[in-house]
């Protein structure tokens, strides 16, 4: 059984209670796509750089975490507040969101031409929750495998419960929401030299030392490739940041094996264990994952060892 992840004080465990439901469920896009951590680590990235256009956002995030001090630990703790709320139980979920949500609520200011921002602010939710969506959807699909335009609307419309939860009033129910969505505040994104900053750092690899370093200044090329148009020519990210075909089947090849690997330790497999499911049931065919699924609505799960 694995050490439960720790998150803002609390101790979370994929695992347990046995049968709790997660607010999505097992057969959901958002399980797919949160397994892999090609999909996570490329749509974080393009997520911030989306958030960072704003420079309300920009000025929260830079002023108020410890991200360009400590960008592991907060990548970290972003990661497992993205993975509760797909894969934790559901008690577990609404801990946290609320310890997340009671930290962004001291985090007010001002941006360097004065103006005023709180992170709870509805509009700012409203795109933060929006951006992440965007980012990991749109990498699985373009580096790990290619979805639907169904599945693509299905997932935005999954993540509706989680969003209210840390307060978001709109949650785009398709791409062409969130474009619509992104139009009426791009007349607000500018460049700035943090933007700079955050990417030296995800290039560094100071970030996901763990990742292969011939992966760290890909990752940052490939979530720059995610962007839409406008957003990279207001950000003023030139030709330095092109993908390069060999980055991109290096991302894909690094995307396809991490859907073939599953680690027992992981939120995933924990929670698909503590659904009454094989530990690797998000490994197996789509065709393989129906019929476990209607096995255990028929109460007659096959459980594989934990």
């Amino acid at each position: 059984m694995a050490a439960p992840s720790s998150y803002l004080g609390w101790k979370i465990d994929y695992a347990n209670p046995p049968g709790e439901p997660a607010y999505l469920e097992p057969g959901s896009v958002h399980w797919r796509v949160y397994k892999n951590p090609i999909a996570l680590a490329v749509g974080g990235v393009a997520a911030v750089l989306l958030e960072f256009a704003d420079a309300r956002i920009r000025s929260g995030v830079w002023d108020h975490s410890t991200y360009k001090v400590d960008p592991i630990g907060r990548s970290k703790r972003t990661g497992i507040a993205a993975m509760v709320g797909v894969y934790g139980p559901q008690a577990a979920a609404r801990r946290v969101i609320q310890g997340v949500t009671n930290m962004h609520a001291r985090v007010i200011g001002e941006t360097p031409k004065g103006e005023a921002y709180k992170a709870l602010d509805v509009e700012l939710l409203d795109w933060v929750s929006a951006t992440a969506g965007y980012g990991f959807l749109n990498a699985y699909d373009r580096f790990v495998a290619p979805l639907s335009e169904a599945e693509k609307t299905r997932f935005y419309e999954e993540a509706h419960p989680i969003a209210r939860l840390y307060g978001v009033k709109y949650s785009p129910g398709s791409q062409a929401d969130f474009m619509a969505m992104m139009d009426k505040l791009a007349p607000r994104f500018e460049p700035h030299p943090i933007v700079g900053e955050f990417l030296d750092i995800i290039q560094s690899g100071k970030a996901a030392p763990a990742a292969p370093k011939f992966l760290h200044k890909v990752l940052a090329r490939a979530s720059v490739s995610l962007l839409p148009p406008i957003v990279r020519e207001k950000l003023a990210l030139g030709r330095e940041y092109d993908l390069t075909t060999f980055d991109a089947l290096s991302l894909k090849a690094a995307g396809k094996l991490a859907e073939k690997i599953p680690i027992k330790s992981s939120p995933p497999s924990q929670a698909s264990v503590r659904l009454g499911l094989p530990y690797d049931f998000l490994y197996r065919s789509q065709a393989e994952q129906r019929r476990l699924l209607a096995e255990r609505e028929a109460g007659e799960p096959k459980v594989a060892s934990a």
